[in-house]
């Protein structure tokens, strides 16, 4: 087996999304995992509302869940959308809380009137609106005064930009300058910044063309970097590698909290299938007709969302297949705008008795197919994105040499009632360790997040190994490996 330079994972949690810890594999593969649909928490109906809400972005502030989102409302008549036109004037933030990222209420804010009244949840209003992605910062240098910051998309001087925005308390925002922080993209989508605390800076993720100007080329994302939110560098492109060319409409991007030295990416794919036999039996027909007169896309385009990792923030491993399908065929589904992933994961509850937090992932539903939309959740398991997985029939795979901080070896894990996996530490050059052997490891076998890995009987012991070069044989059968730590 050829030496190489071992990877320092310390005692970070490693995901299985990538290959970067594998060195070979034989009957095992990185399989992708799905979301699974759970309730619709929000139905966007109010009268500032209406049938083109979206771009949500939710995270989790000590003892409450957030959730941000554009209100909006684009009537669908004869002449298409709105009249033949889309216009934004009337576009607007609204807010909303949780107790448990379930249950969802909107507050009275009193903040800005909508039809003579301030009784709403409406929260920002103007220039900035479009695109709104706010987040609490974790920069322990950041001022209490801007605690929480978003990035907003408007114009200046005729000419499309992003904006700072910063606020307290989460709920009353203000310019953080009067210019834009960034100029010369298409910014057309939901821009996202937020700090890095792997890497100490601020990075933000901007919609371009690749290839055009707006509306021209292919949809795609640009990546700057800053040391103060309001001073970037120029943005540039990502690169995905192996991957085909896909547009793709927001990017969703944020460190894992479990693993922020990896970013994780919930791309919308945008895909206009032009009018077909397969196009006409899609659900809500005539209603697509009828936006396809402002424009063809309105109605030939239908919109899903992917997966893609990083582990330096610009090269991609991005998924081919849909990590979130538009799915099963209903009413007001498979539509342009349909199944925009919210930004950034948060765990929650499971529902089942004495099971783990799950994650929760919530999706854009009804995109302008009647007088409103609503926002579903779908459930995932904690780190379940990818898995090393090996069916019944055996599989295994080996690491590249790698050093760890730790006594012992813990695998979020889960197998059938028939299958199990052992695991085997060797040396660099591939030798089982004595102790450690294949043979000496007590098979896994059941469903846990955390499960720590023992040998002859019990013993989980393996701090005489740590800063030594070694690599890790599993050995498996049906069963997945979702990630690995040392602790």
């Amino acid at each position: 087996m050829a030496r190489s330079r071992p990877i320092d994972i310390g005692s970070r949690l490693e995901l299985m999304v990538d290959d970067f810890l594998v060195a070979q594999m034989a009957g095992a593969e990185l399989r992708l995992h799905h979301p699974t649909p759970q309730e619709t928490v929000m139905v966007f109906d109010r009268p500032w509302e209406g049938s083109a809400c979206g771009y949500v972005t939710v995270f989790e502030d000590e003892d409450r869940y957030r959730m941000y989102y554009k209100a909006w409302h684009l009537a669908v008549d004869e002449e298409g959308v709105d009249g033949g036109g889309v216009r934004t004037s009337d576009l607007r933030i609204c807010y909303a809380e949780s107790d448990d990222g379930i249950s969802w209420h909107r507050p009275e804010l009193g903040l800005y009137e909508h039809d003579g009244s301030a009784a709403n949840n409406i929260v920002w209003s103007g220039l900035g609106s479009h695109g709104f992605a706010p987040f609490r910062d974790p920069n322990p240098d950041a001022s209490p005064q801007v605690r929480y910051k978003a990035f907003g998309h408007g114009t200046h001087d005729g000419s499309r930009a992003v904006f700072a925005i910063g606020s307290p308390d989460g709920i009353h925002w203000s310019m953080m300058r009067d210019d834009p922080v960034l100029t010369g993209c298409a910014f057309d989508s939901q821009n996202l910044a937020f700090w890095d605390s792997t890497r100490g800076e601020y990075r933000a993720y901007v919609r371009d063309f690749r290839g055009g100007a707006l509306g021209v080329g292919l949809r795609d994302i640009k990546t700057a970097t800053s040391p103060d939110f309001l001073t970037w560098t120029e943005p540039r492109w990502l690169s995905y590698p192996g991957a085909p060319d896909e547009a793709l409409y927001t990017n969703q991007i944020a460190p894992y909290p479990r693993a922020p030295h990896i970013f994780v990416g919930l791309p919308a794919r945008y895909v206009e299938r032009g009018w077909s036999p397969s196009m006409r039996r899609l659900p809500d027909a005539r209603n697509r007709e009828m936006r396809s007169r402002s424009q063809g896309r309105y109605g030939m385009a239908v919109t899903d969302s992917l997966l893609m990792t990083s582990r330096d923030g610009r090269t991609f491993n991005r998924w081919g297949e849909a990590f979130l399908r538009p799915g099963i065929q209903r009413p007001d589904s498979w539509a342009y705008g349909d199944h925009y992933l919210q930004w950034q994961l948060v765990e929650t509850a499971s529902p089942l008795p004495g099971a783990p937090d799950e994650l929760s992932l919530y999706a854009v539903e009804g995109y302008w197919t009647g007088d409103r939309s609503s926002l579903r959740r779908y459930s995932l398991r904690v780190d379940g994105f990818v898995s090393l997985n090996a069916p019944l029939s055996g599989g295994e795979m080996v690491t590249k040499p790698l050093t760890f901080a730790g006594d012992r070896l813990v695998l979020n894990v889960s197998t059938s009632a028939a299958g199990g996996m052992r695991v085997e530490v060797q040396d660099a050059s591939g030798v089982p360790i004595d102790g450690h052997a294949l043979e000496d490891c007590d098979e896994v076998f059941g469903d846990e997040i955390e499960r720590t890995v023992t040998w002859r009987d019990g013993d989980s012991d393996l701090s005489a190994l740590a800063g030594e070069p070694v690599r890790l044989r599993f050995v498996m059968r049906d069963a997945d490996l979702f990630s690995l730590k040392f602790a």
